[in-house]
């Protein structure tokens, strides 16, 4: 007889458009869990190593594009977690627009929350989920958030981010991002203002974790 192999950690992909609150959700669902085995995977950590460029290149990038992202290595990583290996996770530093040159050590989980904006795109990353999220939230609420965020939090002008977001982040998001809400098993309005979607997502993983005897 050969040992039973462990059931696989169980993936969340959390995604919605610049702003939608699906941060917000994420972070609910986590700390809901925070007693148990629980981590969070932010596609953002993977925008492609830029080393390479000029700060006036890197600043060019559309970092809406899914080829803005090094998809390969998230793909390579998440494979590794479910299989209950330990990854490097990269760092983002978004004042230099480019990957540092630093990495966190993550160690598996039973549950994994994967949280990004473009994680439904690709069909590699959609079939290694579980459950996929898709936070849909007003245009115009958005972009208010993301001015806010990229002047308090990124150190970016209010010219800056008004021209990325109309020259890149919305028509990126009506054309890759919004497309991927057919994907999604639970759609929820209004992100992490919304507790009866979140209670919804708790009880679901809680539901499924008690299955396994976790």
């Amino acid at each position: 007889m050969t040992e039973a192999q462990p059931a696989k950690p169980i993936v969340i992909g959390v995604t919605g458009g610049t702003a939608s609150g699906k941060t917000t959700v994420s972070h609910a669902i986590f700390d809901h869990f925070a007693d148990n085995s629980v981590l969070l995977l932010e596609q953002d950590a993977y925008y492609n190593d830029q080393s390479e460029m000029t700060m006036a290149q890197r600043k060019a990038v559309n970092y809406d594009h899914p080829l803005a992202f090094d998809t390969p290595r998230l793909i390579s990583d998440l494979k590794k977690l479910l299989q209950y290996q330990s990854i490097e996770k990269p760092v983002y530093d978004y004042k230099l627009f480019n990957r540092s040159s630093e990495t966190i050590l993550q160690e598996p989980k039973d549950v994994i929350i994967l949280e990004g904006v473009l994680i439904l795109d690709d069909p590699r990353l959609r079939d290694l989920m579980d459950i996929k999220v898709f936070v849909d939230t007003d245009d115009d609420v958005r972009v208010i958030r993301r001015i806010e965020r990229d002047i308090k939090e990124r150190g970016r002008t209010l010219e800056s981010v008004i021209t990325q977001y109309l020259t890149t982040v919305k028509p990126m998001y009506h054309q890759f991002v919004e497309p991927t809400k057919r994907y999604a098993d639970l759609i929820v309005p209004e992100g992490g203002e919304n507790q009866v979607a979140i209670d919804l997502l708790v009880t679901k993983v809680r539901s499924i974790l008690m299955q396994r005897g976790k």
